[in-house]
């Protein structure tokens, strides 16, 4: 069974910095993409970042500049750098996992305010 543990998110200012950490178990994190949706309220889920096994990144247009996606595979984690943030980035932010299927974590909260 494959399971993401999110952490990281939180309440802080425009213009303010957060790291996100996604934490997957099981041994095959190293072989496959992995990235991060968010969720507004009233909103669909989005992606935000993704990142290829390989290590090849892709970012949402909105977030090119500010935010950077890493991966450690040693640590089977996966982060998001958020930096110069702003109120529209507040959303929850799902780390995922493509495995056959697609695996959720169970989302983190960022909220910034103006």
């Amino acid at each position: 069974q494959v399971q993401l543990v999110e952490s990281g998110g939180g309440l802080v200012q425009a213009g303010g910095s957060l790291r996100l950490s996604c934490v997957v178990s099981g041994s095959i994190f190293s072989t496959r993409d992995v990235g991060w949706y968010r969720q507004a309220p009233g909103k669909r889920r989005d992606l935000v970042a993704a990142i290829t096994r390989g290590g090849s990144t892709n970012y949402t247009d909105s977030v090119k500049g500010r935010f950077t996606i890493s991966r450690d595979n040693a640590k089977n984690t996966v982060y998001l750098q958020m930096n110069s943030l702003k109120p529209e980035d507040t959303a929850v932010y799902y780390c995922y996992l493509h495995y056959g299927l697609v695996y959720w974590g169970q989302g983190t909260q960022v909220t910034v305010s103006s």
